[in-house]
């Protein structure tokens, strides 16, 4: 049987649920590592190659709950010829994670969060074509009890939930194009924000120093983007709304004091 150490046979038991594990069995043994989840699963995810980052303790252990190292023979024995990191990282890719229910429930929360915001970026409530709140959004999740699956992306589940809301939440998903005209004094410090809000369908830099793009963007951002914009050039911007729909050009003009709109 392994040393015991004070690792956390001390801890009340509340705490030691919470350590985040990598186990493995081998050789008729079983060894574990302390992990940092996050980074545990970028290793595996082949995002980060130092097996330090992910490992809390440098330690290869037989029971960590219990603060039991694996014996040195053992590992001898089971792992010839390797260090501990080397174990480690053998542990770690042969092995299985096993997270804390206290890190599950964060990410599951984050994720949550997420497909939230997703939502409230991406699209409009149809009768007045203006982005639903987040606590509206929220509110109308719990009301549906809405459940986030630990196995999808937030992205996968976004188009399954918006379905389980619409009952009780009027939903469209639309995206505007939008060509931005920023003076020459702006242009290039600020261009690159188009490319934060959406797609860029077409750019080019006019002779006179000025950007002109087309972007792609949410609905749910329009608002935001004008504000954006307005604030970065102090109304050195001119942005059209096209409208596909009546092949209509909406022009807004963009100050630093307010917005003006008008149909041409």
């Amino acid at each position: 049987m392994g040393s015991t150490q004070n690792f956390s046979k001390k801890r009340p038991e509340v705490e030691r649920l919470h350590i985040n594990l990598a186990k493995l069995k081998k050789g008729g043994r079983k060894f574990e590592i302390v992990i940092d989840p996050d980074n545990a699963i970028a290793h595996k995810e082949g995002r980060l190659s130092d097996i330090r980052e992910v490992l809390i303790a440098e330690r290869i252990f037989e029971d960590v709950q219990k603060g039991i190292f694996s014996p040195k023979s053992d590992l001898e024995t089971v792992f010839p010829k390797m260090d501990t990191l080397q174990i480690a990282e053998l542990i770690l890719s042969k092995g299985e994670l096993q997270l804390s229910a206290k890190y599950r429930e964060s990410k599951q929360e984050e994720k949550r969060r997420s497909i939230i915001e997703s939502i409230h970026r991406n699209s409009v409530n149809p009768q007045n074509n203006l982005p639903h709140p987040i606590t509206r959004i929220e509110n109308a999740m719990n009301e549906v009890k809405i459940k986030i699956d630990d196995n999808k992306s937030a992205h996968d589940q976004v188009n399954d939930i918006v379905k389980k809301l619409q009952p009780v939440l009027p939903i469209k998903f639309e995206h505007k194009h939008v060509r931005v005209h920023i003076s020459e004094n702006y242009a290039k410090k600020y261009f690159k924000t188009l490319h934060q809000y959406g797609r860029i369908l077409n750019e080019e830099w006019l002779d006179d120093g000025c950007y002109m793009g087309t972007v792609e963007i949410p609905a749910g951002l329009y608002l935001d983007f004008i504000d954006d914009l307005n604030k970065k050039t102090h109304g050195g911007v001119e942005i059209t709304l096209l409208d596909s729909k009546n092949g209509k050009y909406g022009t807004t003009e963009v100050t630093n004091k307010k917005v003006h709109k008008k149909l041409r």
